[in-house]
């Protein structure tokens, strides 16, 4: 079970970069940019947790979280430093309908997996594998912000949704760094 959740996130985390990313780069979307980054961290996440789970040890559950908690703060200052400059700018992104169907499909399996890996980690009482599991849960949310945020921009025309998408962004991932960093997990 645990194997095929976390290939599943993987393939969902590498389809995002792959389908993500250009539809980012086409609509000049910063939010969808930095979803597609929050994806490579889910990626790197998804990596440490079975690397950490091949071994044992707290200090190596110590060091896993780290590595997820460092990947959160790079997106959070890059996102951070994004928006602002695109409000700042006037920036406005373009219309997505490649980006609005692929963050809808996105939360919804994220969410799906999210449940799976929480069901998983509380099941081998394992600190990591929890962790990973509300790292796919933030993914969900943000994919759902990301949404949103395309959505008022396509409707309603209202271009600063997406850089306050990224905000929504920003704000997940430094959560989940103080989450890490402090212990809290």
């Amino acid at each position: 079970m645990l194997v095929f959740v976390q290939d599943a996130a993987e393939a969902v985390a590498s389809a995002d970069v792959e389908v993500g990313e250009p539809a980012a780069l086409g609509a000049r979307s910063v939010a969808l940019a930095g979803f597609g980054l929050d994806s490579l961290i889910e990626i790197g996440a998804s990596t440490v947790v079975i690397w950490e789970l091949s071994g044992t040890g707290e200090e190596r559950q110590k060091r896993a979280l780290k590595l997820i908690g460092v990947g959160f703060a790079l997106l959070a200052v890059y996102l951070l430093v994004q928006s602002t400059w695109v409000l700042a700018a006037g920036f406005r992104p373009h219309h997505s309908t490649l980006g609005i169907v692929w963050t809808a499909i996105t939360a919804a399996v994220m969410f799906t997996l999210a449940f799976g890996k929480a069901r998983t980690g509380a099941a081998l009482d394992n600190p990591v594998l929890r962790t990973e599991g509300r790292v796919t849960l933030i993914d969900g949310l943000l994919a759902a912000a990301v949404l949103v945020g395309l959505l008022l921009n396509t409707t309603l025309g209202w271009w600063w949704a997406d850089p306050v998408a990224g905000y929504v962004l920003v704000y997940y991932a430094v959560r989940e760094v103080k989450e890490i960093f402090s212990g809290d997990h």
